[in-house]
């Protein structure tokens, strides 16, 4: 008996964290800049949730989720890692393949969660890749981008947040060393550097994830692979005049200038 309630006891623990990691996301993505307490106050005073803060601490380091807006000592990086600049200020973008941005986010699942990582071309806003995992890993983010310069070439500028995956040796290798790539970090606690993606992030979780949270791990790929073709060759955008992703990145590429 005692058996059977320590097992209830987890599956109704793990229920909750389901229903507020779903929570969270969807409250992040509207208000980027909720810290861990206001995000725990916004659940507990306006959600009815009674949960303590240590738990919606615990859920943000799973999501690697971390408040936009100044905070103390932002400037400093972690022991160890380079500071890499913000290479996209009054950058002037006329090509495909001058700059990419990259980034990972948290996906829900009807039982369960993965991470997905997506590399986009800003020029055209085409994804030229994607991948998902269950670890926030920073040898699976090189390989992700490895095989993006294998189908597509390299980009001039890589844009990545300051995350401990994109900081590590093993992806700064893979991109600087490797595939001679300019490497380029947003500024901690800027919402806008990273806009693009952010924005892909938005579009992809409401219009599918939100809406038809996918059973297990094979119908979230399947699910993606259809939602990312989908946006790739069918969604046309105003800053493209209309067209879609996969025509503009195409056509960019023939006209980018050629190296001196």
């Amino acid at each position: 008996m005692v058996q059977g309630c320590t097992i209830s006891r987890k599956r109704r623990r793990r229920t909750l964290n389901q229903e507020l990691l779903r929570l969270i996301d969807q409250q992040y993505l509207q208000k980027p800049y909720y810290g861990v307490y206001r995000m725990w106050e916004w659940l507990h005073k306006d959600k009815g949730y009674q949960v303590n803060i240590k738990r919606i601490r615990r859920l943000y380091r799973l999501m690697g989720l971390e408040a936009i807006g100044p905070k103390p000592n932002t400037s400093k990086p972690a022991p160890g890692h380079k500071v890499y600049p913000y290479l996209l200020k009054d950058l002037s973008i006329t090509h495909s393949n001058q700059v990419w941005a990259t980034d990972l986010t948290y996906v829900p699942m009807q039982s369960g969660f993965l991470y997905l990582m997506a590399i986009i071309d800003l020029k055209s806003r085409y994804v030229l890749n994607w991948s998902v995992s269950n670890s926030m890993d920073a040898t699976w983010c090189a390989e992700v981008f490895r095989e993006t310069v294998h189908k597509y070439g390299a980009p001039e500028i890589l844009n990545t947040d300051q995350g401990s995956q994109f900081t590590s040796d093993v992806f700064t290798t893979a991109v600087i060393e490797e595939a001679g790539v300019r490497l380029s970090m947003d500024g901690k606690g800027r919402a806008i550097d990273n806009v693009f993606i952010e924005r892909l992030w938005r579009s992809l979780k409401y219009e599918y994830l939100y809406l038809n949270p996918p059973a297990d791990g094979l119908e979230l790929y399947k699910g993606l692979k259809r939602w990312f073709s989908e946006y790739n060759t069918e969604r046309r955008h105003m800053s493209l005049n209309g067209e879609v992703p996969k025509t503009v990145y195409y056509a960019k590429k023939q006209q980018a200038p050629e190296a001196a």
